[in-house]
């Protein structure tokens, strides 16, 4: 890895790795390619089958050789691909991991059983030929369910390394091997009676093959987020072309500038800008906003979401590749594939696991074999035999390299669901530790477009109605955003709007005319207050502010609830900014107004560790950099959205709490998990080495291995369950 240097990477590179088979696997492709020149740092992920590179100047042939020199296929992933074909790729990867341990589980195991039914209940009259069917049943689990171990054991051994297969291959083939030895001796006419171990040897492959086999289901399953999101995008679009004639192509074909036709209940194939027609768009599977938004001219749509009533036209704005769906599913895919700070543990541990055990293991035989020797009892050392054999299936931690991933997987892929993204396995491990919140104001807990939100009046010839329609007759032909607010609200409300004559507006002061014979005028201030004068005397006042969103309460409400400390982060003037913190429940000293994109950088800066900056503008951009977790609103700017680590809904503010809920969630889930995984180790090997497990020790540590990945993978679906209920039943 490149070392002493502060300069940033300035590429990126994804590989497709096969050949993995756990989380050592994954270490040691990782361990490869951070020792490559220009690399400065890589997360591999055994479950995507995935290595994200990050840095200077990266050769792809000279990568692709480091994870070859480890025994491992490597190629680069074409980020131009179409969501269809991406699609595919994905569910080819999964089917094929899950038919191989499948078909590995079934051999396993249908031979066992038989040769267990056999050797627990055969006849008497059987006993001569029953080893001859327990050598033959074995030799071909081993050669067919025990063939991957022992390649991958094997690739490892040519690379003076070692991994889990390396554990399993030992186990099984002394198991074999010490029965075999035993048979020979009794056809030669030995009178021994030690017990064959033949069984045994074929139920360890196959519960190990049925663990993995259940792994890759629950992998598939957890990972199904990347490919639910790219199925939003239809595979066909329907194009105009100069003549007027329409025809279908397919989505990845479509090039900017091409023209669709979006038909009523279908949905929106590419990007693009309504250049004809009106209609209702229901986005909410991929912004999360839950009411249908209504498209005109000029209006965008977003590839994936449903055309609810009328005909639309639109002009591509992206190609078919390049669209929002195809970026939200690359962004939800690496945040699956990325590691958190607490996966780099249990890689680590990984990585000094097997070499550890093998040397418990050595221990143990030599251990015996003394016991032996100084008590003159053979027995002690087919015990000595039999504990070691259990030391190295039991010790095994599969469960251990699935502990994170399974649990990162799901929590983003519930999250993406709901339409909060977050980009790396690193930022749901902040948001679950994160202690504080400041929000930037002006289009994060404020909608960002002023309204009409108080009216007064002060005299009892005029209603508000009348007032307002006054009001509004006179800002009609103004073009000033608090006039539009008042105009508005009075369409909103339904009112008759008088024609407006001898209209002038006076900059920075406000406008005037006459309406209905009477001289009506409106003077504004800084604080957007209107006095609205008729014939020279006053009649009411109206207040224009920035919106608050509707759940921005609930949303600090929440946050509060949850333990957080809030604080309120705002360019706008004090009296502006405390009229909004006071109307969401915050207290003065929870408000900072005035401020800067540097001084609001500065104030990020002095946070303790754990603390989140929620904004939407350029403005947030660099707080948003400096911050722990960077929380960034869909519908705000690009450079914001790009500067953050988790994208919520446009429209949701309350997807804050919801974040924090989900990575909490999950944080938890992964120390359970690394719990369960070290735990079953740490009590496990004691009682192996010991021969505590007796004669069947081997077929217990199957047994109880294949438990310990079931129950990570049952952790990590129970977490699945919680987070779709709790985010179905959001506000």
């Amino acid at each position: 890895m490149t070392s002493g240097t502060t300069e940033k990477p300035d590429s990126e590179l994804l590989l497709k790795v096969t050949g993995m088979h756990c989380a050592s696997c994954a270490a040691t492709v990782q361990t490869a390619i951070e020792a490559t020149p220009g690399v400065e740092t890589a997360s591999v992920s055994v479950t995507q089958g995935l290595a994200t590179i990050l840095g200077n100047d990266l050769e792809v042939e000279t990568l692709i050789e480091a994870v070859k020199d480890r025994g491992f296929d490597a190629e680069p992933i074409v980020q131009t691909s179409a969501p269809a074909e991406l699609r595919s790729e994905i569910e080819l990867r999964h089917n094929k991991a899950e038919r191989l341990w499948r078909n590995r589980a079934l051999i396993g195991i249908g031979l066992w059983i038989p040769m267990a039914l056999l050797h627990w209940f055969a006849p008497q009259a059987w006993h001569s030929w029953v080893p001859w069917v327990m050598l033959l049943g074995a030799s071909l689990v081993l050669a067919t369910a025990g063939a991957g171990f022992y390649r991958s054991a094997f690739s490892a051994a040519m690379r003076k390394t070692t991994n889990m297969d390396t554990l399993i291959a030992i186990g099984a083939t002394t198991a074999y091997v010490f029965s075999v030895v035993v048979f020979i001796m009794r056809l030669a006419g030995s009178a021994i009676e030690q017990q064959l171990y033949f069984t045994e040897a074929a139920a360890l492959l196959g519960i190990i093959s049925l663990g993995h086999w259940l792994e890759a289901r629950a992998s598939a399953k957890a990972g199904s987020a990347v490919r639910e999101l790219l199925k939003l995008q239809p595979e066909q679009a329907e194009l105009i072309d100069e003549s007027g004639e329409t025809k279908l192509i397919p989505s990845a074909n479509v090039k900017p500038g091409d023209n669709m036709i979006i038909r009523p209940g279908s949905r929106v194939p590419v990007d693009g800008e309504v250049i004809e027609g009106e209609s209702e768009v229901d986005e909410s599977l991929v912004t999360g906003e839950s009411v249908p938004v209504v498209k005109k001219l000029n209006s965008t749509v977003i590839a994936g979401s449903v055309n609810t009533t009328g005909r639309l036209i639109v002009k591509a704005s992206v190609d078919g590749h390049h669209t929002t769906i195809a970026r939200i599913a690359e962004l939800v895919q690496r945040a699956q594939s990325s590691k958190a700070q607490i996966q780099r543990l249990a890689d680590k541990v990984c990585s000094i696991f097997v070499p550890a055990v093998l040397l418990i293991a050595a221990f143990t035989i030599i251990g015996w074999s003394i016991a032996s020797f100084v008590a003159g009892d053979a027995a002690l050392f087919t015990k000595g035999v039999i504990a070691t054999v259990t030391v190295l299936i039991i010790s095994c931690p599969c469960a251990l390299g699935l502990a994170t991933p399974m649990a990162v997987m799901v929590g983003t892929g519930a999250a993406s669901r709901n339409g909060i993204l977050v980009k790396s396995a690193q930022a749901l491990e902040i948001a679950g530790k994160c202690q504080h919140v400041v929000f930037d104001k002006t289009g994060t807990l404020t909608t960002g477009k002023p309204s009409l939100s108080t009216i007064t009046v002060d005299t009892d010839q005029f209603s508000e109605n009348d007032v307002l329609s006054f009001a509004a007759a006179v800002e009609m032909p103004s073009e000033h955003p608090i006039a539009r607010a008042i105009v508005n609200y009075a369409k909103k409300l339904e009112l008759d709007i008088p024609t407006v004559t001898d209209f002038i507006a006076i900059p920075g002061q406000g406008v005037k005319g006459i309406v209905n014979g009477q001289a009506v005028e409106i003077s504004r201030d800084d604080s957007a207050t209107c006095k609205i004068t008729i014939d020279g005397k006053q009649v009411g006042t109206l207040i224009v502010a920035d919106e608050i969103r509707e759940d921005a309460k609930q949303a600090i409400t929440m946050l509060h609830q949850m333990g957080l400390s809030v604080t309120l982060l705002s360019g706008d003037r004090q009296e502006v900014a405390q009229r909004v913190g006071d109307a969401l429940g915050l207290a003065p000293n929870e408000i900072h107004a005035q401020a800067t994109p540097e001084s609001k950088a500065d104030l990020i800066a002095k946070l303790p560790p754990g603390s989140a900056m929620v904004g939407d503008g350029i403005n947030d951009a660099a707080a948003l950099a400096q911050s722990d977790l960077g929380i960034a609103l869909a519908s705000g700017t690009t450079i914001a959205i790009e500067s953050a680590d988790v994208i919520i809904p446009g429209e949701h503010v309350v997807a804050v709490a919801q974040t924090i809920s989900v990575a909490r969630q999950t944080l938890a889930t992964i120390k359970q998990n690394l719990f369960f995984a070290f735990i079953y180790n740490a009590v496990a090997i004691p009682f192996a080495a010991f021969g505590l497990l007796g004669l069947y020790g081997p077929l217990y540590a199957a047994f109880a291995m294949a438990g310990s990945d079931i129950t990570v993978i049952g952790n990590a679906l129970r977490l699945k369950h919680n987070l779709d209920k709790e985010l179905a039943d959001k506000p």
